[in-house]
């Protein structure tokens, strides 16, 4: 959430344009939202990605025996996903009530 709201704060002047030459709050909202999700599904293939190679690794040295269900690694990634709409929803609702003018004024 923290890296959303500072790029709300870093591109209200963007967000006061969009807004005054015609952008709906839902296209904001939208916008940022997308943003949010798309942030927390790469880390959560990455952290995928990880978590295997680690298993993988492990297995592999011979320390201890482990196995990766399907159902862990979606779980994973739904928890990801949800986190992005969860945590991205506020900063996406911020910016879409700003104040065109004063958007436009910020600096």
């Amino acid at each position: 959430m923290n890296m959303m709201l500072t790029t709300v704060t870093e591109r209200t002047r963007e967000i006061g344009l969009r807004k005054a030459i015609g952008a709906r709050k839902s296209d904001i909202s939208t916008q940022f939202l997308v943003e949010a999700v798309a942030l927390t599904v790469v880390g959560g293939i990455i952290g995928i990605v990880l978590g295997v190679s680690i298993s993988f690794a492990v297995s592999w040295s011979g320390l201890i025996t482990t196995s990766i269900s399907w159902e862990a690694i979606v779980l994973a990634f739904g928890v990801s996903a949800a986190i992005g709409i969860a945590f991205g929803w506020y900063p996406a609702r911020r910016a879409a009530s700003l104040n065109p003018i004063e958007a436009l004024r910020f600096e």
